[in-house]
């Protein structure tokens, strides 16, 4: 059963894109912030924070924007060649951006980073789908209860 809901495939690459390069970056503000503010001189925090978001915020945004538009593109290209909307999509997708992202690294990394990838989309897919099932089940309606009397004629 195709999903309707969501735009077509390269309107949803570059929304994924986006989307990832901004949660980066909001992330990354946060993470980067409070260690410039750590590490810094009691009378220099704010502006060690301030120094450290503007040097590596938007470099954590792009390290999950390169993330995200290449799961999505992995995941169109998925759905396009398997004709299915199924988890395996995003497991299969989660494997190939993985050994992508670390194919510099050599054979054994571009292995690992590929593994490694597929695991954690596997164990994010199932998550969803307990959520999913769980969900399911509090919503079923609920059969009236009958009465013990029998019915008299």
């Amino acid at each position: 059963m195709a999903d309707h809901s969501r735009d077509p495939c390269p309107i949803v690459i570059l929304s994924d894109f986006g989307g990832a390069f901004a949660m980066g970056t909001v992330g990354g503000s946060v993470w980067h912030g409070i260690k410039g503010f750590r590490n810094s001189p009691l009378g220099e925090r704010r502006t060690g924070a301030l120094s450290a978001i503007k040097a590596r915020a938007p470099v954590v945004g792009g390290n999950f924007g390169a993330w995200g538009g290449l799961f999505s593109t992995f995941d169109c290209m998925v759905k396009g060649v398997r004709r299915k909307e199924d988890p395996w999509n995003g497991i299969i997708a989660g494997f190939f951006t993985g050994g992508a992202l670390a194919v510099r690294g050599g054979m054994k990394a571009t292995r690992n980073g590929a593994i490694t990838c597929a695991c954690l989309l596997a164990v994010f897919e199932g998550v969803g789908i307990v959520f999913s099932r769980m969900m399911a089940a509090q919503q079923q309606p609920v059969a009236p209860q009958l009465p013990d009397a029998p019915l008299s004629a």
